[in-house]
């Protein structure tokens, strides 16, 4: 199964950082976090990654020039395409798959085989990690594990909140208009709307790498070797 990274953002709220590198390149622990996301993927078997480049996505691509671990296909998604237009644009590549896809930006300790075994089991478009980090997350509203409402970056006290994790199926590219459409709004809306939006609820470690003090934490969690995205024996 193909893994979709997006990594086109201009990651303004960590400006320190990425005026000179896009955020997926801000490193954590010596290496940048898009190589620790794809580890995750790796140690569950899924090696076959789809990185969607916009912002100064020339530096990712030199980074990963000499990789030999996994299979990594670069694939430049237009400097200012919106979350669900660079997706679009792997309508062709992803073809009638299921597939998945995730930010890059945020790491867990999610079961990714547990997540896509939920995906199969329920039969429906899209299936997105639930987890319960500060409010000023998407918001999910979730009626058993399907989700009835989705609202990205709400200030509202909810108890779930989009974890960036989803497993897809390709219909859900009919939802996606273009180049201006963000994933989190029209895309994801219409499908809680039709019932098609699933939840898989996940308790364990999450941590989105939103700002400085989010860098720094992940940073120290290496430094201590307590890296909780990764199997023990990884």
């Amino acid at each position: 199964m193909k893994v979709i990274i997006l990594a086109g953002g201009f990651g303004t709220r960590l400006a320190e950082y990425t005026s000179s590198i896009p955020k997926p390149m801000v490193p954590i622990g010596g290496k940048p976090i898009i190589d620790h996301i794809m580890q995750i993927y790796s140690q569950y078997g899924y090696k076959d990654f789809y990185v969607a480049l916009g912002y100064k996505g020339d530096v990712i691509e030199d980074y990963f020039k000499d990789n030999n671990l996994w299979n990594i296909n670069l694939i430049k998604t237009g400097a200012n395409s919106m979350t669900g237009g660079r997706l679009k644009r792997l309508q062709k590549i992803i073809g009638n798959e299921t597939f998945m896809l995730t930010y890059g930006d945020g790491l867990s300790d999610i079961n990714i085989s547990d997540l896509v075994s939920f995906h199969k089991k329920h039969g429906k478009l899209v299936t997105v990690s639930a987890v319960r980090p500060p409010a000023r997350f998407g918001a999910l509203k979730i009626d058993g594990s399907r989700v009835i409402n989705f609202k990205e970056k709400s200030q509202l006290d909810e108890s779930w909140v989009n974890g960036g994790f989803f497993v897809i199926e390709p219909g859900f590219f009919e939802l996606i208009d273009g180049d201006e459409t963000v994933l989190e709004k029209e895309p994801l809306e219409k499908a809680a709307s039709m019932k098609e939006l699933m939840a898989f609820k996940h308790e364990g470690f999450w941590q989105c790498m939103d700002h400085k003090l989010d860098k720094d934490l992940l940073d120290e969690m290496c430094k201590n070797g307590n890296e909780r995205w990764l199997k023990k024996n990884y």
